[in-house]
């Protein structure tokens, strides 16, 4: 809800990200071990702190860019290449999904931006939080 104010609020001064380190840290973890959570988490909660999108996606997407390396790194030392597929599939993806995701950014106005990134945050949150109360009460 907060990043889908931001939107309709006037464009300020943005504020400092405090605790930087340990969303970070935090969004790091969650990618490593989860598979997934850098883009997600960093992405939403820097722009609901007030950051403009087209420098929250650039600094968010060069950033993963390191933390994915290092993740394959780590992948490839501890479990060999058994899954070169797999690795190679999401390498081309990573090749063709960035500069589109780059060319929108900086053809989207930030009203539009903050808009559709808020409706997203939504929903995927109301359907994990839905598939979550159904495996708890419905199984």
């Amino acid at each position: 809800m907060r990043i889908l104010l931001n939107a309709f609020k006037k464009e300020g001064k943005p504020t400092k990200v405090k605790r930087a380190g340990w969303l970070a840290g935090a969004g790091g973890f969650l990618d490593s071990f989860g598979g997934g959570g850098w883009g997600p988490l960093v992405t939403s909660t820097l722009i609901s702190k007030g950051r403009s999108p087209k420098y929250v996606i650039g600094s968010v997407s060069l950033t993963e860019f390191f933390v994915t390396m290092a993740s394959a790194l780590t992948f490839f030392v501890i479990l060999g290449v058994s899954h070169l597929g797999t690795i190679l599939g999401l390498i081309v993806g990573g090749i063709i999904a960035a500069p589109l995701a780059a060319e929108l950014a900086g053809r989207l106005p930030v009203k539009k931006m903050f808009m559709g990134v808020g409706v997203i945050v939504l929903v995927s949150s109301i359907r994990i939080i839905w598939n979550s109360l159904d495996k708890v009460f419905f199984r």
